[in-house]
């Protein structure tokens, strides 16, 4: 499953320059929350686990140190790592699931792909044109006004320094990682099997230079996803080894 972003708005598509898992021994995210519950944005990913022997694994590759924290979900130990890059495996496309979801007082109140429900109150209703803007940027509108979804994706993987270790997903709202998701897509759709890819942190600055912001800096981190080959050409080589520049295709 994709998200549908650019097949009504063709002309604005950047070029190239999962289901959620049961069996899942952690999730991974780019932000935590302070001690009065408000988000704190990471420049490292944070692994979370139920697991206290995972968390010491994940310690000992990525760095960090566990900590238990009070949450009462099952991945309630959290390891922020020293890493802003990792080798992980994907077990092919069906790896990366994305959607839009708008959630309103804790219920998804809006649930499609972009074109389509894929889920809704009515059953009728799924299937059916969900309303959405047809260009990248008033989806984005939307969203921020609270009226329109934002990009749900989930990338389930094992890390390639220790695949042993279990299954991990990494989820994100990323508007940025949504505009240029399709190319990921595609890409392991090409190696249509286990793939070797690399999740990273990239900087991103820039001063506000219209409206009453203007000129005030902003930076954040983005979240990218580069699958590079089919995991079983890796594995004759060192799996784990840092890949530069482009992947190969």
């Amino acid at each position: 499953m994709a998200m549908k972003l650019w097949v009504t708005d063709p002309e604005n598509k950047p070029q190239e320059t999962s289901n959620r898992n049961a069996d899942l021994e952690g999730v991974v995210s780019i932000g935590t929350q302070d001690e009065d519950g408000n988000p704190v944005s990471l420049d490292t990913f944070r692994f979370a686990t139920g697991t206290p022997a995972t968390a010491d694994a994940i310690a000992e590759l990525f760095g960090g140190t566990p900590v238990e924290t009070s949450r009462t979900s099952d991945h309630f130990i959290d390891v922020i790592t020293t890493r802003n890059k990792l080798l992980v495996i994907v077990d092919g496309p069906s790896g990366l699931y994305s959607d839009m979801k708008r959630w309103h007082n804790g219920k998804l109140a809006h649930h499609c792909d972009g074109m389509a429900f894929l889920s809704h109150a009515k059953e009728t209703m799924v299937g059916k044109p969900c309303g959405c803007p047809e260009l990248f940027v008033e989806r984005k509108d939307a969203a921020r006004e609270g009226i329109g979804p934002s990009p749900s994706i989930d990338l389930t993987f094992r890390p390639a320094d220790d695949p042993d270790l279990g299954k991990f997903r990494l989820h994100t709202g990323s508007w940025g990682l949504a505009k240029v998701l399709h190319e990921a897509e595609e890409k392991l759709e090409r190696i249509d099997g286990p793939a070797l890819v690399e999740i990273s942190l990239e900087l991103v600055e820039f001063t506000i230079k219209k409206g009453p912001k203007k000129g005030t800096k902003v930076s954040y981190y983005l979240p990218k996803i580069r699958p590079i080959k089919a995991y079983a050409d890796a594995v004759a080589d060192d799996p784990t080894e840092e890949y530069d520049g482009e992947a190969p295709f």
